[in-house]
């Protein structure tokens, strides 16, 4: 299942939306680059699809004028990698993803090197284009499946007081299915344009009735609740688009349970919503393989106790017992987390690292989408490790009180620790076709 990603619904704190930059702009073969041969194309690429007016980015950067007030922020995003959003670490595990929204070195050097000769505004005359943007309240999906939905299921309306502590709000919103459908693709879209800046993240669950079960002290929900989650959105994706062959089972009657996680953005909100847009394959028609959203939590049985002014390390262990391939790996951490890594010991102990985040930032919730020819293929046996490291220091500019013990919580001042993970269970004998053939195009690429 791929979760895709869109810039157009990010929500970035003041700091961070200073920069997203990145794209396809290469410096050219002298010194001294300029914005206008050089750098512009890059933030039109990258940054101005959020800094645009009535956007969720807090300022514009549309022309050289607009970038200026920002240009040493930008240095020093650009430097440490923060910016754009893609954390993964630049050399070690699997490179290779859908939505690489990272720069090329020669991309990232040609930003320093303007910024250190001046930032140049070049000659007018080189300027790109305007870049013209998509409606932000169409369905983004749609271009893919060439259609609108073919269900849509609206959350109950909240309200937001303009300065508040963090707010959890579930409503259950019946789907009106009359009969069991096998869904394509997914997109969630808050409403435009201060719910995109107020909803953080969205759990969507598929119920169905469970009359007399307990409920889940953890999550406050009914005990339908505590069924697989069938959706999960955070800032910076759009939804989730099923390979070929593959989906989700939406079934008659059900319900959607809605879990928002909303932050105070400085203004009111009243009456706003959240839409759950899907795409259905055609009647009778059945995907061979189910995919699967799964959290792999990095936490043992004593959670997280992270003591004042202390470092910690948190693992554990998921055993895979069926064939699969992992579509994506999305890390999900608070303010003190650091870092995530994603890891493989296959059956005959043969240990692999898969994934590895060393640059967490706290505001994104980045979903790294493998390439085809790059998903991890597990074998049924293996068992993947979850690492988690942390930082309550003074080091860690990011933590709310270096002096406070930090324990679990849904709060970003508490803490977490967990990857979300897609699963396309395959049966074994597409799994050894499907292993065989990425043994031999490793074989072939290391005799070139």
């Amino acid at each position: 299942m791929l979760q895709w990603q869109s810039r157009t619904i990010v929500r970035i704190s003041l700091g961070a939306l200073a920069l997203l930059a990145g794209g396809a702009g290469i410096a050219q073969d002298y010194p001294h680059p300029n914005y206008a041969e050089d750098v512009a194309g890059i933030f039109q690429d990258k940054c101005q699809i959020c800094h645009q007016p009535n956007s969720v980015a807090p300022m514009a950067l549309l022309t050289y004028e607009e970038v200026q007030p920002w240009i040493p922020l930008i240095r020093m995003r650009v430097s440490a990698r923060e910016m754009p959003p893609w954390h993964l670490n630049p050399v070690i595990g699997i490179q290779d993803y859908k939505n690489d929204l990272s720069l090329t070195e020669r991309q990232r050097q040609t930003i320093l090197d303007w910024v250190d000769s001046g930032a140049p505004a070049g000659p007018d005359a080189a300027l790109p284009a305007v870049r013209s943007f998509p409606d932000p309240n169409r369905w983004q999906l749609g271009d893919v499946y060439g259609r609108e939905p073919d269900l849509i299921v609206r959350s109950a309306p909240f309200d937001l007081a303009a300065a508040t502590q963090d707010k959890w709000f579930r409503p259950t919103v019946d789907t009106g299915l009359t009969e069991d459908r096998w869904v394509q693709g997914m997109e969630v879209r808050p409403s435009y344009p201060l719910g995109r800046r107020a909803v953080h993240h969205v759990l969507l669950y598929q119920l169905q009735d469970r009359a007399g079960e307990p409920g889940s002290e953890e999550t406050g929900q009914s005990a339908a609740l505590q069924d697989q989650p069938f959706m999960e959105w955070a800032i910076g994706k759009v939804g989730d688009i099923f390979p070929a062959g593959t989906g989700k089972l939406l079934k008659a009657g059900a319900r959607i349970g809605w879990d928002l996680h909303l932050h105070a953005i400085g203004q009111e909100i009243k009456g706003d919503t959240v839409e759950l847009g899907v795409w259905l394959y055609p009647r009778n028609t059945q995907p061979r393989h189910p995919t699967v959203l799964r959290s792999l939590s990095a936490l043992g049985e004593g959670g997280i106790d992270i003591r004042p002014n202390e470092t910690a390390m948190l693992q554990q262990f998921h055993v895979v017992e069926a064939p699969a391939r992992l579509e994506n790996f999305q890390p999900h951490l608070h303010r003190v987390g650091k870092g995530m890594s994603l890891e493989v010991i296959y059956p005959d102990g043969r240990r692999e690292l898969l994934s590895y985040v060393d640059n967490f930032q706290w505001q994104w919730n980045n979903n790294y989408i493998y390439a085809d020819d790059a998903a991890p293929l597990i074998p049924a046996g293996s068992t993947l490790v979850v690492t988690a490291w942390y930082d309550n220091t003074d080091n860690n500019p990011d933590a709310p009180d270096p002096r406070q013990w930090v324990g679990y919580g849904e709060r970003a001042v508490d803490e977490m620790g967990h990857a979300w993970v897609n699963f396309t269970y395959l049966e074994q004998d597409e799994f050894d076709r499907l292993w065989a053939e990425r043994q031999a195009r490793k074989a072939a690429g290391a005799t070139d």
